[in-house]
């Protein structure tokens, strides 16, 4: 089933390394399909198609898309043979379940909307050594004006988080060395700022 013009819900699934690695104990797909789906496909109109048409599909990695009540049973467990978790889950905050609901009823995330986390391949760094490619991702979808709802830049060429909503909020948060988020400006943790108007250019919070 194609949520977007190059992405596939089966991908948006399946794509993160808890789930191939325990693939036959986990159904990776949404079960409120009347309004997770529509959630899904807005994600890809809005943010990740325009992403993809620009760098390319064959440069785009999804790392984390969709989250399944049973992915999130298992990123929050501990891997048996090293006895590090399995990957780090917030569903009350990072819309990784979009509009999944819980047992009572009550969505997971009350803000609604869907998440993911990508990287583009290959990307290019700065002239200066301390502009990260991925940092030169973030300032692209700044540039292009892209409605996304919360962003999270981790820095040193990791994928960014990413989200939409109905009512996009334009939060950016980057992290401490210690993981814990922040809206300090980037220039503040290591990554200079090329244009230092351009949050207030395109009307989004500051770091």
């Amino acid at each position: 089933m194609q949520i977007g013009q190059y992405l596939t819900l089966e991908e948006f699934c399946t794509c993160t390394q808890t789930y191939q690695k325990y693939a036959d104990q986990i159904d990776p797909y949404p079960e409120n399909l009347e309004e997770t789906i529509p959630a899904l496909e807005a994600l890809c109109q809005h943010i990740l198609d325009p992403v993809i048409a620009h760098f390319g599909r064959e440069r785009f990695q999804l790392t984390y898309g969709f989250c399944s009540k049973d992915l999130k049973r298992f990123l929050a467990q501990k891997d048996p043979k090293t006895g590090v978790k399995n990957g780090r889950v917030d569903p009350s905050r990072d819309q990784h379940m979009a509009h999944e609901k819980n047992r009572n009823g009550k969505y997971y995330c009350s803000h609604l909307g869907a998440a993911c986390d990508f990287r583009i391949v290959g990307l290019e760094s700065g002239v200066d050594s301390l502009c990260d490619s991925t940092y030169r991702l973030v300032e692209w979808i700044l540039e292009q004006r892209l409605p996304f709802d919360s962003l999270y830049y981790y820095g040193g060429n990791r994928p960014i988080h990413i989200s939409y909503a109905p009512q996009p909020r334009q939060n950016i948060w980057t992290f401490t060395a210690r993981g814990v988020p922040t809206r300090k400006g980037l220039e503040k943790v290591g990554v200079p700022r090329k244009d230092a108007e351009t949050d207030q250019k395109f009307g989004v919070q500051s770091l």
